[in-house]
C-alpha cells in the first residue's frame, strides 16, 4: 500500500491557508500572558514596518483622509487580488485533491470592499500595537477575510 505524499505545492497552498487563517488567532494570542515557548527552528523575516497590520491599520482608520483610504483600500484590494491569482495558480499548475482548491479560496461574493475594511479594523482592535507591528499585513487581513467570511 502507497502512502500518498502531498506535492510540493499542495503543502505551500496548506501552508498559505493555515497562515491566513490563523493570522489573526494568534495575534490575539500574543496578548495573553507569556507561555513558555517552544523551540523555534526557523526565524521569521523582518516586518515591512511600512506595511505591517499596524501601518495599514492606521491608514485604513484615517476615514476623513481620501489618500488614506485611497491606500487602505488598493491595499486591501491587492492583497485579495493577489491571492486570489496565487490560489487560481496552484489549481492549475497543480494536481489538488477534489475541493482543495475550494478550501483556500476565499468567498466573497457580493461583498464591498468597505465591510473587509471594517472587519480587518475591528479583527485589529483587539490585538496590541506591538503584535499588529510585528504581523505581516497580508497574513492579518487574509485572516481577517477568512474568518469573516467562511466559504460553505
Amino acid at each position: 500500500m502507497q502512502r500518498h505524499v502531498p506535492s510540493p505545492v499542495a503543502r505551500t497552498a496548506s501552508a498559505l491557508l493555515m497562515a491566513t487563517t490563523l493570522g489573526f488567532a494568534s495575534l490575539a494570542n500574543a496578548q495573553t500572558p507569556a507561555q513558555p515557548a517552544a523551540p523555534v527552528t526557523a526565524v521569521a523575516p523582518p516586518v515591512d514596518p511600512s506595511f505591517s497590520a499596524y501601518s495599514l491599520a492606521q491608514r485604513c482608520k484615517k476615514k476623513s483622509d481620501n489618500v488614506a483610504q485611497g491606500q487602505c483600500v488598493g491595499a486591501i484590494r491587492g492583497i485579495i487580488r493577489g491571492y486570489q491569482y496565487g490560489v487560481l495558480f496552484l489549481g492549475q499548475r497543480a494536481s489538488l485533491p477534489p475541493n482543495e482548491t475550494q478550501r483556500v479560496s476565499l468567498c466573497l461574493r457580493d461583498t464591498q470592499v468597505s465591510t473587509i475594511v471594517d472587519d480587518f479594523l475591528k479583527d485589529a482592535g483587539q490585538v496590541s500595537d506591538d503584535a499588529l507591528k510585528r504581523a505581516p499585513a497580508e497574513v492579518a487581513v487574509l485572516g481577517s477575510v477568512h474568518s469573516h467570511h467562511p466559504c460553505n
